[in-house]
């Protein structure tokens, strides 16, 4: 399966990402019972790891030390991605969204209209940034230091992400 690769450049505010986000729609084999055990052992099996359980914030923020998974195991929403000029999309139950460190996102709907299992590549932690002034460029330098994982979290190690971010020049 091949992802929706969505690009978004620096809008003043927030960084973002030369590296696309990546929506793998429906790619998620969810069973009947305990959906975010699934996922979660599907994300940690690629080791993608310190996994959540929760909605998206209402509000924009965006991360500089780590790239993030989220795996929808319930409901839908939309989210804003890149700020207030950005891309919105639809996720929905069965979807992963990759968020590439520094890009902007927002729920626009309520946070708990989804619930997902969020994920860091080899588990790093992660910081929360909001766009105020005097996060960058902190926050930049962060961003452009961050390794390429070393796995997709849906995939593994042969496809997905991999083979797409090092197409962009990582």
């Amino acid at each position: 399966m091949v992802p929706q690769q969505l690009f978004f450049e620096d809008d003043g505010i927030f960084p973002n990402n030369r590296l696309p986000a990546l929506l793998y729609p429906k790619v998620l084999k969810l069973p009947n019972l305990f959906r975010p055990v699934a996922v979660k052992k599907l994300f940690e099996n690629n080791n993608w790891k310190n996994t959540w359980q929760q909605g998206i914030y209402t509000y924009h923020h965006y991360h500089s030390t780590t790239h993030e998974v989220l795996g929808v195991c319930k409901g839908e929403t939309l989210l804003l991605l890149g700020g207030e000029n950005g891309i919105t999309v639809l996720i929905q139950e069965g979807d992963v969204l990759v968020i590439p460190a520094g890009v902007a996102h927002i729920n626009v709907g309520k946070e708990n209209d989804v619930s997902c299992v969020g994920a860091y590549p080899d588990g790093r932690d992660y910081d929360m940034n909001f766009g105020k002034p005097g996060e960058r460029p902190r926050t930049d330098h962060n961003i452009v230091s961050l390794p390429l994982p070393g796995t997709d979290p849906v995939f593994g190690v042969n496809d997905g992400l991999l083979q797409i971010w090092r197409s962009v020049g990582f």
